[in-house]
């Protein structure tokens, strides 16, 4: 319970009461707005960072942003705009002071804070799943998903709320995490700036890994993360970090460090260009830079190992090398490349036929391969039938394993099963929040839903963070192909053009070029560029370009339709 300048604000009961006691009515989003001001301790709040905060995982203009101010300021009376205040450099901060009064029920324990994922005001409504047969898909059933799935944010629709799991799958003491506040090198005015800036960005982020407890110094404190009493000393591990700027660059180096031995556990950097005008953009990068890196680390630590005897033996040798070459360019690879991973996969799998990671590994490589459409459709059927048998026991065996939870959302995207597949990448990035792998397929989803708008944001929130960098044209392809179905030409073309400069091969990219300049009257750029597409996919006719449309809404469906006929229009041969 807070309570600043005659109101109350009961944040178990989401709920703003008035001097007298009386309800004051607030959209959900704009009491999430209230109750992040009322737990900054009075720092000044970005519009960036308030937005990623109140919208997870979604694109939204300020003017949403400036909706909710208005109407907390008409709410508290604030006609003056002194309670909330506009900072100097953009920003706002609740200038009143908050008192906090625990409120306890007697006999309960409140639940670990980081082990609750923030959802849409819309995750009470449930969406009915399509589920593909009366049993779980993946061990999720059907009950857990309609809890699960709420709609990705007010905007997206299809935000999802925190994944149903047995509570015997997590410690019952989390671990730890202590991120330090993150240190200036460089002896830069904007220096300790940004730094104050991205170590509240890097706890915001582990504060939403599902099954740890983010501990912050004061230094480092932001809304919503347990800091009073604590050092840390109490912490299993440390997040210190470094950052530098010189003329061309600022680069994060970060460190995860086991408190009780000093021991480096993993090391992680990120640069970004110093000269990119976006400094909200700069910090997301660098802060994601790293935060990929060390949550997969972290995943990696918590996560018992199911692997076989053998594989415990050499999991630094030969088989780790194997997925890690196998799957180092999934989202880029071409056919050729493609065929080379599959081959070293299912090699290492028969020396070791129990190994749960290689056969997870393979599955992932070939669910993109169905993805490509580089299998026949007999091969897809037997390939489908093997991963999915694969992906069942792995979940089993590691359901809180980030290889096999991607794997999985992988499987039900290219098998269309895209309801459970926001599911299960929402359940990804509930452990690693950076994941730009997840979010690409978390749009593709979306677009086959016909949610163009949802997609588009989710697109782009992946290129803000831009990791992993072998995923790039992945949602570069799916946020320009986005354009190209809302019927906004001129808008897909620097997405296309940017992922044929990212992976120059498949052709795809090529195809969906020559749409957007077929459309925009640039009619010999768009033959050209349907040439290449066509050398780079030889074969390649209007009856077999279209992905599988199993289960695609009907407004998806027609789009297609119109972007097929621009490619037909463009050269694409009819049959």
């Amino acid at each position: 319970m807070l309570r600043f300048a005659g109101f109350e604000l009961d944040q178990q009961g989401a709920e703003l009461r008035g001097a007298d006691g009386t309800p004051i009515k607030l959209r959900p989003k704009t009491f999430e707005l209230l109750r992040l001001f009322a737990t900054s301790g009075g720092r000044v709040l970005g519009k960036q960072d308030l937005m990623e905060a109140v919208w997870p995982n979604v694109h939204v203009g300020e003017d949403s942003l400036f909706q909710c101010i208005r109407e907390l300021r008409t709410a508290l009376g604030d006609d003056r705009r002194q309670m909330i205040r506009l900072a100097s450099g953009g920003g706002y901060l609740l200038t009143a002071e908050v008192e906090a009064e625990p409120e306890v029920t007697a006999g309960a324990e409140a639940p670990p804070l980081a082990q609750t994922v923030e959802a849409g005001p819309a995750a009470a409504e449930g969406v009915p799943l399509q589920a593909r047969s009366q049993r779980s898909i993946f061990g999720i059933s059907r009950r857990a998903m309609v809890a699960a799935v709420a709609g990705l944010g007010a905007i997206a629709g299809l935000a999802v709320a925190a994944p149903v799991l047995k509570p015997d799958l997590f410690r019952r003491t989390p671990p730890r995490i202590a991120v330090m506040a993150i240190v200036d090198v460089s002896n830069d005015s904007r220096g300790a700036v940004m730094a104050a800036e991205v170590t509240g960005r890097l706890t915001d982020g582990f504060a939403k890994i599902q099954n740890i407890s983010v501990v912050a110094s004061r230094s480092a404190a932001v809304p919503g993360v347990e800091r009073a009493g604590l050092s840390a000393a109490s912490s299993d591990y440390e997040i210190r970090g470094e950052l530098q700027h010189n003329d061309q660059s600022w680069t994060l180096r970060a460190h995860m460090i086991k408190t009780a031995t000093g021991e480096v556990q993993s090391v992680a950097a990120a640069s970004v260009n110093a000269d990119e005008a976006d400094v909200q953009l700069q910090q997301s990068r660098l802060v994601a830079g790293v935060g990929h890196v060390l949550a997969r680390r972290l995943n990696e630590m918590l996560e018992p190992s199911a692997a076989s005897s053998s594989t415990r033996r050499s999991s630094a040798g030969g088989d780790k090398v194997a997925v890690e070459q196998a799957l180092a360019s999934i989202n880029q690879t071409t056919r050729e490349r493609f065929g080379a991973a599959q081959s070293i996969l299912q090699k290492a799998l028969t020396d070791d036929p129990d190994n749960v990671d290689l056969a997870v590994a393979l599955a992932s490589l070939q669910m993109r391969g169905i993805q490509m459409v580089w299998f026949s459709p007999d091969d897809a059927i037997a390939v489908e039938a093997n991963a999915s048998v694969t992906l069942e026991r792995a979940l089993r065996a590691k359901p809180n394993s980030l290889p096999v939870i991607e794997a999985s959302c992988r499987f039900l995207s290219a098998t269309n099963h895209f309801v459970e597949s926001l599911v299960t990448c929402a359940k990804g990035m509930s452990f690693d929040p950076w994941d730009g792998s997840a979010l690409y397929l978390i749009g593709l989803g979306q677009v086959f839903l016909g949610r163009f708008d949802d997609a588009l944001a989710t697109f782009r929130q992946a290129d803000r963070y831009d990791t992993p960098a072998a995923s790039r044209w992945t949602w570069l392809l799916g946020a320009g192909l986005t354009d190209l179905l809302m019927g906004r030409d001129e808008e897909a073309l620097p997405w296309l053009q940017r992922s044929i400069g990212v992976t120059p091969a498949t052709g795809r990219s090529h195809m969906l070029l020559a749409v957007a300049y077929q459309r925009s009257g640039r009619f010999e750029e768009a033959r050209m560029a349907m040439q290449e597409g066509l050398r780079l996919r030889p074969g390649t006719t209007r009856l077999s370009v279209s992905p599988p449309m199993k289960n695609a809404s009907p407004v998806c469906l027609a789009a297609w339709d119109r972007v097929v006929q621009s490619m037909v229009d463009a050269g694409l041969p009819e049959q």
